[in-house]
């Protein structure tokens, strides 16, 4: 695991820490060739340079974000905003990590992306990849 991701994992609360190690446990599994760094202050997973899954620690819990995730039309997902296409949950005990979507997702972020990589290019304009 990317040391930087341990620590950020390892700065949480105890319960946090589970939740976060569970979470990079299971996206390094899936996407275990990728690019992974703290980003933005938290930890996130890269495709060709575009950003596609991610956690942080938020009020409501840890949230895990996928970029793309409006696109996945997964219903577990919240959507908030109107301009972007991130969709995200919110987890607040390691039990509550259903694996099989996380997964499910995890394969979704690779095959439905988003150009986040070039926004600011285009001046905030989002053009669908794939």
């Amino acid at each position: 695991m990317n040391p930087e991701i341990q620590n950020y994992n390892g700065s949480q609360t105890e319960s946090d820490q589970e939740i976060c190690s569970k979470l990079s446990e299971l996206i390094g599994e899936n996407l275990n060739s990728l690019e992974s760094k703290i980003w933005h202050g938290h930890p996130v997973w890269f495709l060709e340079g575009n950003p596609i899954v991610g956690y942080s620690k938020q009020k409501k819990g840890i949230r895990l974000m996928f970029w793309s995730g409006k696109s996945f039309n997964e219903t577990k997902l919240n959507i908030e905003g109107e301009k972007f296409q991130d969709a995200s949950i919110f987890f607040n005990d390691k039990g509550e990590i259903n694996e099989d979507d996380l997964k499910k997702w995890i394969e979704k972020s690779k095959e439905i992306q988003w150009d986040y990589k070039n926004i600011v290019k285009r001046k905030g304009e989002l053009v669908r990849l794939k």
